[in-house]
């Protein structure tokens, strides 16, 4: 599906919104509230310094051997040993170090990694018969919240901002469980900007060059004298045209740290690999653009319609923003099962839900989760294929919020 009106869609999502409220206001339940509870405490305990990367891993499109959904049920309960095994993290600096932090997890409850029990049915992703991704094309919407929080990782995948200075992702957009990938140690995070459509040319107290000719027919707010309104006003016309729909470029910026968990690492726990495909990068310079906060709800499907939506730039549509939203069709403890149309390129998306903020009537998106991509997971020893979503945990909160805060008493609740 190429560009569509997107003042349909947000009508049709606003309506949505407000059904979701009547039902919700008639019922006087809270299930349509973002939850209010405490989140364990993740602590440093040790820093150690690391070898200097070899930058020497190959990107993978696609995960194979991954524990699926049945594997996971048969998975015993992780002890907190493990848990802060799996929790301590990577840290690669901007100039090829690297170190490696233990952690140690406090106020840790059972609920913290039970979640439901997903149901059984299968069906194969891909884009299939009509492709439902929308392109954001029109820069009114691309450069607004919340489309606006979606970057491009000069790896090839997408993001989110999750403060003016940090950017989430999945892991294996700059690892692939052995080794950092090749172009990693320029790491570089690209926003999305208006792009520029002044025209330079000779400043001069005579005539007019042609780049001030042009800087008069571009600024469509400029006030231009009266004798030269008419000449002047088809050229603005087409110009204010032209610039609804300009694509937006990108303003780069470099990473200056980023942050891996030890769950992603082959040999820690191969079993575990995909629920922690994740990694925060740190930017040399705040951005100024919006930001979207992170959330965690104990099942998405008990949500309207299950449904979830994310951003990011799918590579068979270069230079735009693709949106897309669907419903969640399996969910265990850290994965989130669904076939949103998806093309390599989106992998690192946030995956966001909205709800209403407690005590109020306000509804707020949150980021729920992060995109892996599309995965092969062994389900009862056969290879079956699906588009999974790392979905954050308290426990990965708390690791998150972290990275993000450098203060753990930041992130004792939601």
């Amino acid at each position: 599906m190429g560009p569509v009106p997107l003042k349909l869609l947000l009508s049709i999502s606003a309506l949505a919104v407000l059904v979701a409220a009547a039902v919700n206001d008639a019922t006087g339940d809270d299930e349509y509230t973002w939850p209010q509870k405490k989140v364990p405490l993740v602590h440093e305990k040790r820093t150690v310094r690391l070898d200097s990367s070899e930058f020497s891993a190959k990107p993978q499109s696609e995960l194979h051997g991954v524990c699926g959904i049945e594997c996971q049920r048969g998975l015993p309960e992780p002890s907190l040993d493990d848990l802060e095994k799996i929790l301590s993290y990577e840290t690669m600096y901007d100039n090829g170090t690297r170190t490696l932090t233990t952690v140690a997890v406090q106020e840790l409850n059972a609920s913290d990694w039970t979640g439901s029990s997903p149901s059984r049915a299968r069906r194969r992703r891909e884009v299939y018969g009509t492709d439902t991704r929308f392109t954001i094309a029109e820069k009114q919407y691309s450069l607004k919240y919340p489309f606006s929080t979606s970057v491009k990782i000069s790896t090839g995948c997408s993001g989110v901002l999750v403060s003016p200075k940090h950017v989430l992702t999945a892991a294996h957009c700059i690892h692939n469980g052995t080794d950092y990938l090749d172009g990693v140690q320029k790491l570089s995070v690209g926003v999305l900007k208006e792009r520029s459509r002044r025209g330079k040319g000779r400043k001069g107290k005579g005539r007019k060059g042609k780049g001030q000719r042009n800087k008069i027919e571009e600024e469509t707010d400029e006030e231009v004298p009266e004798k030269r309104k008419g000449k002047q006003q088809g050229r603005r016309n087409r110009s204010r045209r032209s610039a609804v729909s300009a694509q937006p470029s990108f303003r780069w910026t470099r990473v200056k740290q980023m942050q891996v968990p030890k769950g992603w690492f082959k040999g820690i726990s191969e079993s575990v690999v995909a629920d922690y495909d994740y990694a925060i990068l740190e930017l040399k310079r705040a951005q100024k653009t919006n930001f979207m906060d992170l959330g965690v709800i104990p099942s998405v499907k008990k949500l309207p319609a299950g449904r979830i939506h994310f951003s990011g730039f799918d590579d068979d549509r270069p230079g735009n923003l693709v949106y897309r939203f669907c419903s969640v069709s399996e969910e265990s403890n850290d994965l989130l099962y669904q076939y949103c149309d998806a093309k390599p390129g989106s992998s690192g998306s946030g995956i966001y839900i909205r709800l209403k903020e407690p005590g109020k009537k306000k509804w707020k998106r949150k980021i729920i989760g992060v995109f892996s991509g599309h995965q092969w997971v062994d389900v009862n020893g056969v290879q079956q294929d699906y588009n999974v979503a790392v979905r954050i945990t308290p426990l990965k909160y708390a690791q998150i919020c972290h990275w993000v805060h450098g203060d753990s008493s930041k992130c004792h609740a939601t």
